[in-house]
């Protein structure tokens, strides 16, 4: 498998590289109007190129996802990793849970997508997803050992939680912040709950 985790603009020729950026330009756009499914023959058709072109560039939509969003995915690991030097392990949690919910509903559909990526090991987008599943295990465990988050809760659990509470708040975003601490408030280890 290739890792396109760090997939880089492509060199050579200056068209290519112009076609790479209208088709990334293109879809950021769709994909806000229309979701991630918008019609990818629409996305070239608007960006002025052939479908050939844009299957050259990416393949599928996963690698079309992936250069749109890997950068944006490893940001979001990134700041896991700081949120680690944290003095309140539960507060990093809670400030990074919040970043996800917010990365996973950029676009329309965009969830499925993600938990779709990490359950497939093949799919462009599952190295950088299973680093940020990672990332977030590792605030999670922190924050478990201070006692204040429940035991009784691993990664996955918490990758559900976080597409839930995103694909809910897709729907009605007025909820969000209700949702979001209802999940905060779900998490927490209380002194009777048994551990």
């Amino acid at each position: 498998m290739v890792d396109r985790s760090t997939q880089a603009r492509p060199a050579g020729r200056k068209d290519a590289r112009r076609n790479y950026e209208r088709l990334l330009t293109t879809a950021r756009t769709a994909f806000a109007e229309h979701g991630v499914g918008a019609s990818l023959n629409d996305i070239a058709r608007t960006a002025g190129v052939g479908n050939v072109t844009l299957y050259r560039h990416f393949p599928t939509r996963q690698a079309l996802l992936e250069a749109l969003l890997g950068e944006s995915l490893r940001g979001l690991k990134a700041r896991s990793d700081e949120l680690l030097a944290s003095p309140s392990p539960h507060q990093a949690l809670t400030t990074w849970l919040t970043a996800a919910v917010e990365h996973a509903m950029a676009y329309r559909g965009l969830v499925d997508a993600l938990v779709e990526s990490l359950a497939d090991p093949t799919s462009e987008l599952h190295t950088t997803c299973q680093a940020v599943k990672a990332a977030g295990a590792q605030l999670l465990a922190r924050a478990q050992r201070t006692g204040t988050i429940r035991p009784d809760i691993d990664a996955s659990a918490l990758f559900s939680l976080i597409a839930s509470v995103a694909w809910a708040a897709e729907r009605i975003p007025a909820h969000r912040d209700q949702l979001l601490a209802v999940m905060f408030d779900g998490l927490h280890h209380r002194v009777d709950q048994p551990a």
